[in-house]
């Protein structure tokens, strides 16, 4: 063989090797590759090589992910606060109110403080007596010294006041009759206000209005034992008031709504005027209430504060007197509950007073004689620096 020959011969077999060492070094590079992205199935024949952006980690039952574990060791479960429901008495857009709240651009702060109102405005629901009916239509009731009706246009202040829920169970709804009393249904209804205690007839009357608060469910009833004249009352075809002059509608209404409500508010119109003590049938009444499964019992209509009993653990609070109103209140306040996971209920007063249409706080220096007024007119009961209600029993 010649030299040359022999050359080209040795130089095919040398490229020849570097080609087959690239081949070879390509194929143990992929195999590696796709080594690393092979999903092991607990059946044989379902193993297989997936591409990798398919190749989605998975995290296997009774495992946890690194990262899954990290997140629950950091995460803290906070506990729910309390439920926080406000209420206040009897609540009157006059025409000194309505001038107050036309004035300058201070709008809901001309009836109200700011202060005041933040405290209304961030309570998971507050709950006033509405003591007139929403209306421009009825005719005058006969016989009656005080009359009330407000433009239905009006409605805007009690949202801006923070209600959520009104009782019309009172001795002013049906001042301008039936017809004004739909109107004022209505009205709240648009303005997506709660109500209780009138209707349309009387099953729609001694209706509860219910609201869910972290899954605790609470019912809310309204009636009066105060009306004018036996009409007032709402009859099967005939709109009108929840009454509870014989208590027995009431008590089977409470007993129903405990069935499936956590909680049961009742707001009831009773007493006599300017009194500052409850008459024994309030008493008696409040009580009984209680027994059937309120657990909570509000009232209103003497247009003063009147006291506090506890029965059976659970607050009856007689009156909450005026709180927005035509007149001056230098004793009025909001009531704060708070209801915790257990459904234990603390309620604290939050010292009021309204002076030529005003409501504010009262100054922090007459808190401890406002405390000790409401402990002298009330039964059994002590109120600490926080206002905080505790029952001696």
């Amino acid at each position: 063989m010649s030299k040359k020959k022999f050359a080209l011969l040795l130089g095919f077999m040398i490229f020849s090797l570097l080609t087959l060492s690239i081949v070879i070094g390509m194929e143990v590079i992929n195999y590696f590759n796709t080594k690393d992205n092979i999903q092991i199935s607990d059946t044989p024949e379902k193993n297989n090589v997936v591409p990798i952006e398919e190749n989605i980690p998975e995290i296997i039952e009774g495992e946890e992910s690194d990262e899954n574990i990290s997140e629950e060791e950091n995460s803290v479960e906070e506990p729910d606060s309390p439920i926080s429901l406000a209420f206040a008495g009897d609540v009157l857009l006059s025409n000194h109110q309505l001038n107050q709240y036309d004035k300058g651009n201070n709008k809901i702060h001309g009836i109200l403080s700011k202060d005041l109102a933040d405290i209304m405005l961030t309570a998971d629901i507050m709950m006033v007596n509405q003591e007139f009916p929403f209306s421009s239509r009825g005719t005058q009731a006969e016989d009656k010294q005080y009359t009330f009706r407000v433009d239905p246009e009006r409605v805007n202040i009690l949202s801006e006041m923070g209600i959520d829920i009104v009782t019309l169970a009172n001795n002013h709804t049906l001042d301008y009759g039936i017809d004004a009393l739909l109107d004022s249904i209505d009205t709240l209804d648009r303005e997506n206000i709660k109500h209780v205690g009138a209707g349309r007839n009387l099953e729609e009357a001694k209706l509860l209005e219910s609201f869910e608060l972290q899954n605790k469910k609470i019912a809310f009833l309204g009636a009066s034992r105060v009306i004018p004249v036996y009409e007032w009352n709402a009859m099967e075809n005939k709109p009108g008031l929840f009454t509870t002059y014989d208590p027995a509608l009431l008590l089977d209404e409470i007993k129903a709504a405990k069935q499936n409500h956590d909680i049961v508010v009742v707001y009831v119109h009773w007493g006599i005027e300017r009194a500052e003590y409850p008459k024994d049938y309030q008493r008696n009444m409040g009580k009984l209430y209680i027994e059937a499964g309120a657990d909570v019992v509000i009232g209103a209509h003497p247009h003063v504060l009147q006291g506090i009993e506890y029965y059976r653990g659970k607050p009856i609070v007689y009156s909450l007197g005026n709180f927005v109103f035509g007149t001056s209140t230098f004793q009025t306040m909001v009531l704060k509950t708070e209801i915790n996971t257990e459904n234990e209920i603390v309620i604290s007063i939050i010292p009021c007073q309204s002076n030529n249409g005003y409501t504010t706080l009262k100054d922090k220096k007459q808190w401890k004689e406002f405390y000790k007024y409401m402990e002298q007119i009330s039964f059994n009961v002590t109120i600490d620096e926080n206002g905080v209600v505790h029952s001696k029993e």
